[in-house]
Parts: C-alpha cells; structure tokens; sequence
C-alpha cells in the first residue's frame, strides 16, 4: 500500500495532451502568441527535444503535490511510514495504520474528489504564481488567464487521474 508511482509517467502527459488543445490556434493559441509576441518562425527555432523533454520532467514534478492534495490518504501513510517495523506483520504501526484506514478506507479516492483538489491547486498555487511573474513582466491580464486557466484544467484533470489511482490500498 501508498502511492502508485507507476501512475505518475501517464499524468504527465496530461499537461502535453491538454497544452496541444488550448494552445492551438482555434482555442488560445493565437491570443497567446498575440499575448506573448511569440511567431511561427520563432516557434520554429526552438529545441522541441529539450522544450518536451523538460516540460515532461516539470509535469512529473507536479504529480508530488497534487497527489499529497488529492488523496487525503497519503498524509495517514506518510505519518506511520518512518515508525519502527511500519510494514512489518505483527508491528504496532503496522496495526495502528491498519486500524485507521480500515476507518478511512478509500472516502474521496474519487476523479471528482482530485478535479476538486486540482481546480483548488490551479487557482492558489498556479494562479497567484503566473499572475506575479506576469505583473512584474508588465503582461496583461489577458495572458495570465490564458496561462492560469490551462494549469487550472490541467491540474484539475491530473489531480482527477492521481486521485482515481494514485494510491493502492492493499
């Protein structure tokens, strides 16, 4: 039992799958270019192998707090994990944990509960963060929308998948 790690590689690829929708040019794409003075030949130019692959690592990286938001579960498991024979038959951590998540189960291990927790993650945690950069970078408020809104649906539907299957509980 704890976190499915094994998880973790396919959520990442939600913030890709959902940047190639509302950045396309028939959704916000050519407001973010507008927003960002950014152009195709400049598009162009960059290093999509190092852009992707960084932007996937960073998305990996996201998958840790998220999941700690989502699954109310995790923090039970964090709190006995380090105590002497955690994990052992016959340990009193071991019975303890038992005990509590026979109490807690798996109540809000549900794609709602995360979409819930990710919307919540998107507007405190996203938003106030692209909205400083973006006031001292004098940017309107229109690009942090476009920004702040992707990484709510974005969070929103990571914390969804993390939370339907980001924790084993047996």
């Amino acid at each position: 039992m704890g976190p499915n790690l094994i998880i973790f590689p396919l959520v990442a690829l939600i913030p890709m799958v959902i940047g190639f929708i509302w950045y396309h040019p028939k959704v916000f794409g050519t407001a973010w270019m507008k927003e960002t003075g950014m152009t195709e030949e400049k598009i162009q130019q960059g290093n999509m192998l190092k852009i992707f692959g960084f932007a996937y690592f960073f998305a990996l990286l996201v998958c840790v707090p998220l999941l700690g938001m989502a699954i109310h579960q995790l923090g039970i498991f964090q709190l006995f994990s380090t105590d002497p024979g955690f994990g052992e038959e016959g340990a009193q951590a071991t019975k303890d944990f038992a005990t509590i998540m026979g109490i807690v189960g798996n109540k809000h291990m549900s794609f709602g509960h995360g979409v819930v927790h990710g919307i919540i993650g998107g507007l405190f945690m996203a938003l106030p963060i692209i909205g400083t950069n973006a006031l001292f970078e004098q940017r309107s408020w229109k690009y942090i929308w476009i920004h702040a809104g992707y990484w709510i649906v974005t969070f929103a539907l990571m914390g969804g998948v993390l939370s339907q299957y980001g924790f084993k509980l047996g």
